[in-house]
């Protein structure tokens, strides 16, 4: 089929072998590559029962049927394994340089499956897969570690790489990629770290062929007249996800000391316009993006003054100076930094340090750390990533930290997963993608925060929110085959996604077949999980976010989540009764 290369990359790393093969027309019909291409094959091939961190667990890295073409936003991959975090779906997606030198070796996806007998490093490219010892770069950080496999690769080949977190299996560990960039969420991190691998390199320039030239240049052009005209790219192009900030305050939803209120008496320091007032700041995008929202940051003065970074970004604004309180965002860019070299989610690491923090004032923890203690926050980090003390505690994830201290009641996860910067007590449709999304807390499989806080549905609506989210979770995960940046939901809907899938591969496929596809794709991530042990009992929130206010008073109750879950619930199953026949 056109937009594909219809090939996967099979590499065994037990035995150091490698084959490539093919993959039928007919799946890449039914899973137009990227997530329906993920779970496709976790569900078929991935052991039941599987531990995470074991040989046997799968890692699939997959690109969609627009990556290496012009279509704005299309510089991401993804990848998809059993989280170590949740035990259950895991996926991640990261932007930059490396998706088109990915999807350039000639494959759709790469499936990587046992381990190493030592450290190792790979070099795929478009003749197959060289694997090459890497005792050397035992515990090294995670920049000099991308650097050293650059220089030590083809010409132009990008790479991503563990750092120490991954090496000793934290579940929040991540993989970098063009140095600040994050495959973030789920432990995917420790996932290569359970199998030696300290690194992959990539380096291909074959392009698939698309189906139809001229119908994607139309929806390019009609998707960036659409971007010139929006207010939104402005907000993007000028201030980046740092925005966010003032925002969430305002509307009383940006938690902070660790999800007890929705306001931070000095979010001021945490800004946008702190950012553009005490660092030097210049855009930073992703190749193929007009709304160049990164932001390379170099602080100007105090005591990180030289701090280059790129960022810091929302949810590590929100995660690391809400819920810890951290005043400054010149202190926030440092834990930022370290958590980067480390390998730690700066998203679960900010949650982790909040925790911390209140169990220590608990009394259950001997480890002295006070809010807005940033060295105190750093040498946490450092514990977590080393497996040091109580770091080696919070290196298992919050749900097994809480069990220990005795402190369920009020840790703050969703399976396993840490939440976002949006507080479900007031942006109560957040309450319900924290509990329904299969990788457990996630904003990104809706991003429905953007209809609440924008007014597009009031916060305060129950009854006929599933609807809506449902949308807006079914445009987030064709975005995911695709593979396609979230910021561009506002430009890319219903008409547009379809013409970019008839673009690329000449499909021609309606509205409501688009939906059936998504529905189906979400229904089997769900799947995945029920047959993993996560059934519907864990799709909820925790006992600190439900039927207990915030300080300002906001609360989501059970009986209003319960109304929220059915809804949805019984869209999804008379949707999947339609699928089967019709898809």
């Amino acid at each position: 089929m056109k937009g594909f290369f219809g090939r996967v990359l099979r590499i065994d790393l037990t035995g150091k072998t490698f084959v490539y093969e093919d993959i039928p027309d007919e799946v890449l019909k039914r899973t137009l590559g990227g997530k329906g291409l993920g779970i496709y094959y976790l569900l078929r091939e991935n052991p039941e029962g599987v531990d995470p961190l074991s040989p046997d667990n799968l890692f699939l890295i997959a690109t969609g049927p627009v990556t290496g073409t012009r279509v704005w936003s299309q510089s991401r991959f993804a990848v998809f394994t059993k989280s170590p975090a949740t035990c259950g779906f895991g996926e991640s997606y990261c932007g930059g340089s490396l998706a088109p030198k990915i999807k350039g070796c000639g494959v759709d996806a790469v499936i990587i499956k046992g381990a190493c007998s030592s450290l190792t490093r790979l070099s795929v490219d478009e003749d197959g897969v060289e694997f090459h010892e890497a005792i050397a770069l035992a515990g090294m950080e995670t920049y000099d570690t991308e650097k050293y496999i650059k220089a030590n690769s083809k010409p132009g080949a990008g790479a991503m790489v563990i750092g120490p977190a991954g090496e000793n299996l934290v579940v929040s560990a991540c993989i970098k990629s063009d140095k600040w960039r994050s495959l973030g969420r789920g432990g995917m991190g420790a996932v290569l770290g359970s199998k030696k691998v300290k690194g992959i390199s990539f380096c291909g320039v074959k392009q698939a062929e698309i189906a139809d030239e001229d119908k994607l240049k139309q929806v390019i052009k009609a998707v960036a007249q659409m971007g010139k005209e929006s207010p939104v790219t402005r907000v993007y192009q000028n201030y980046g996800t740092p925005s966010q900030v003032k925002v969430t305050n305002m509307a009383g939803c940006f938690p902070t000391r660790y999800w007890q209120s929705g306001r931070f008496e000095k979010y001021e320091t945490l800004t946008a316009d702190y950012m553009h007032d005490h660092f030097d700041v210049s855009r930073h995008g992703c190749p193929t993006c007009f709304l160049q929202c990164t932001k390379q940051s170099v602080v100007k003065g105090g005591r990180h003054a030289g701090l280059e970074i790129e960022g810091p970004e929302f949810e590590t604004i929100y995660a690391i100076g809400g819920l810890n309180c951290i005043e400054g965002l010149e202190e926030v860019a440092y834990l930022n930094d370290v958590c980067d070299r480390l390998g730690l989610d700066t998203m679960s690491a900010g949650n982790l340090s909040a925790f911390a923090i209140e169990a220590y004032k608990r009394g259950k923890s001997g480890f002295v750390i006070e809010y807005n203690d940033p060295d105190r926050t750093a040498e946490l980090y450092r514990a977590i990533a080393y497996r040091e003390g109580i770091g080696d505690l919070l290196a298992s994830g919050i749900r097994e930290a809480a069990k220990s201290l005795g402190l369920e009641n009020i840790a703050v996860h969703v399976k396993g997963l840490e939440p976002a910067g949006f507080d479900p007590r007031v942006l109560k449709g957040m309450g319900l993608s924290y509990a329904t999304a299969a990788r457990g807390a996630c904003h990104l499989r809706g991003t429905f925060y953007k209809a609440e806080l924008s007014g597009q549905i009031p916060k305060e609506q129950i009854e006929g929110k599933a609807e809506l989210h449902i949308d807006y979770e079914d445009r987030a995960a064709l975005f995911d085959t695709l593979i396609l940046c979230r910021f561009f939901r506002d430009f890319i809907k219903w008409d547009e996604l379809a013409g970019l899938i008839q673009g690329s591969t000449g499909l021609v496929l309606t509205k409501e077949e688009l939906q059936l596809l998504a529905n189906r794709i979400t229904r089997e991530t769900r799947l995945y999980n029920r047959r993993e042990g996560l059934g519907s009992s864990e799709d909820t929130l925790p006992p600190a976010l439900l039927d207990n206010p915030n300080v300002e008073g906001a609360v989501l109750t059970g009986s209003e989540l319960k109304t929220m879950i059915d809804e949805y619930n019984s869209i999804r199953e008379t949707r999947n009764e339609k699928a089967e026949t019709t898809v």
